[in-house]
């Protein structure tokens, strides 16, 4: 799966297109679970929150719709073309809202970012916090 996401990332990026899907004015995605700056045993779940919008999966075209991209212990991706996916941007193309997260010892960081049918990122970014956890 990871590589038929690669393969089409690179097909697409090589277009030269940015992604032209817009996001309702106020909507916004959280991490519900786990709270910023908690203690986890791993592996724990994270649960994925949207206000404003509605879940489709990748390859589905809807309007006010996208699916989750979980970023770990990295930046955001250019807003220009489709999100990477790879060990620290882990897709959730199937329209999940959670998930079973494995993690070594350490601090780590976690963050969402909606993307479009295509993994691209809104117009207007629907983009969480970025939260800090702990992984024991």
């Amino acid at each position: 799966m990871r590589y038929l996401i690669a393969v089409a990332t690179l097909m697409l990026a090589a277009t030269g297109w940015a992604g032209d899907s817009m996001a309702p004015p106020g909507a916004s995605c959280y991490i519900i679970s786990p709270k910023h700056g908690e203690t986890v045993s791993s592996p724990f779940k994270v649960v994925f929150g949207l206000s404003g919008m509605g879940i489709a999966p990748a390859g589905v075209e809807r309007d006010n719709t996208g699916h989750h991209h979980l970023i770990i212990d990295s930046g955001l991706p250019s807003y220009d073309a489709p999100i990477p996916a790879d060990d620290r941007h882990r897709h959730f193309g199937g329209g999940q809202t959670e998930t079973l997260l494995e993690l070594p010892p350490g601090r780590h960081t976690l963050q969402l970012l909606l993307a479009d049918y295509l993994h691209r990122p809104h117009k207007t970014p629907v983009v969480s916090e970025q939260i800090s956890i702990v992984v024991r």
